[in-house]
């Protein structure tokens, strides 16, 4: 059997700088940090960091209708938006949304946390379920986001939600390149979504890797620096169209890149602590799909969250790949780490790059830990001939994920 080509031809984003691609970009390209105090989470005990990179309020009443709404947690709606922005720029006629042609793929690491806290703040004090509305499940369930953007587009091709934190949509990226790769499907909506709230906060406070850092929100977190401290989590949804080359050429359609390769490996050495054995393996196994050589790499989108951990063994790892002569940054300064939606979101800023050839550096790297000397790390914005980059995506539980694009020359 031939495989095809898959190529991205559409770009959706709800992200901590705002609704559509062109806010998120613009506020990359001019280094600001989306990240802010959270003073109302200091009356949580025991939490430590009152930091998020939340997307900023909105009213969605005019954007969804209520029959839609009344089944959507904050990251569904983000998640049904950028989809929709997605098609709109990728083209997409209903017609072929609804012909069971085109599937979705859109993770997150939970269902809403925000609907979680509602449903049992409403269940507990009593035991009882007469509050609890007939919608509130629909938001809670782990596959919220991929069903409530079916049921908003029409959709009826193959619907999947990988969830695995950190690397959930980077996953659904990877299983939508298969899908299509194999002709199970024409195209994929696929991505991930996400919402800042405290309780994800304190998932990483717990574990000491949160960051704390909060009489300066906007200088945190801080990839591959000597003095970061740990992570700043945030939300958002960034979905994108994958389709195969042919039918991306026969409608005429934008091209961005095609994916070369998708690596996915598992690390069984222990269920938190990165090890940069299973990291390069990944990306080696992406390169192989690929059939590029670590040289050819141009750029790297790292992962790098701002842990003391995560960093060094990223930075390890990327050296053994693709050597120290590649420029490597992170986007989580710029938006903090939007966990299911990590992967996507930060795919449709890394595409921008190649569009305007232009590597973006990591905000708050003022101090490179000389441990993470194994790479080569971006420290301004740099035009730079951009064709065959890598991105990675590493998730807790030992997931492993990269992918390798490449611009396409019409």
């Amino acid at each position: 059997m031939s495989l095809k080509r898959v190529v991205i031809t559409g770009r959706g984003a709800v992200s901590p700088f705002g609704l559509g691609v062109g806010l998120l970009n613009d506020g990359v390209w001019a280094q600001r940090s989306a990240v802010r105090a959270m003073p109302e989470w200091e009356r949580i005990r025991g939490l430590h960091s009152y930091l998020a990179a939340p997307v900023p309020e909105f009213d969605c009443k005019s954007l969804l209708p209520r029959t839609l709404r009344r089944t959507m947690g904050p990251m569904s709606v983000y998640a049904a938006l950028a989809a929709k922005e997605s098609v709109a720029d990728a083209g997409l006629e209903e017609g072929l949304l609804t012909s069971g042609r085109v599937g979705v793929a859109i993770g997150s690491t939970t269902g809403s946390p925000t609907a979680y806290e509602d449903f049992y703040r409403r269940f507990l004090p009593e035991e009882a379920i007469e509050e609890i509305r007939s919608g509130e499940f629909f938001k809670i369930m782990g596959h919220t986001c991929a069903a409530n953007v079916c049921l908003a587009l029409g959709i009826e091709g193959e619907q999947w939600s990988p969830v695995s934190a950190c690397t959930s949509a980077s996953q659904a990226m990877g299983l939508a390149f298969l899908l299509i790769q194999t002709g199970r499907q024409e195209a994929m909506l696929c991505g991930g979504a996400d919402e800042a709230h405290p309780s994800v906060t304190g998932v990483f406070d717990v574990v000491r890797a949160a960051s704390c850092l909060n009489d300066a929100p906007t200088k945190t977190p801080k990839p591959f620096d000597r003095d970061r401290d740990g992570v700043v989590c945030g939300g958002g949804s960034g979905i994108l169209v994958l389709e195969s080359y042919d039918s991306a050429k026969a409608r005429g359609a934008k091209i961005y890149a095609e994916i070369l390769g998708f690596g996915h490996v598992n690390d069984s050495t222990h269920i938190a602590n990165p090890h940069e054995s299973s990291m390069a393996r990944a990306m080696g196994n992406a390169l192989a799909d690929a059939g590029v050589a670590g040289n050819e790499i141009d750029y790297v989108n790292a992962h790098a969250t701002g842990t003391e951990l995560g960093d060094v063994a990223e930075a390890k790892a990327i050296g053994m790949v693709v050597g120290n002569k590649t420029p490597v940054s992170s986007f989580k300064g710029h938006f903090g780490h939007t966990l299911g939606a990590a992967g996507s979101l930060e795919t449709v800023v890394l595409l921008e790059m190649l569009e305007r050839q232009e590597v973006i550096p990591t905000l708050n790297l003022e101090n490179p830990d000389p441990r993470c000397g194994d790479v080569q790390l971006a420290r301004k914005i740099d035009e730079r001939k951009l064709s065959v980059v890598v991105k990675n995506s590493f998730a807790l539980g030992g997931v492993n994920v990269a992918l390798v694009m490449r611009r396409i020359e019409e």
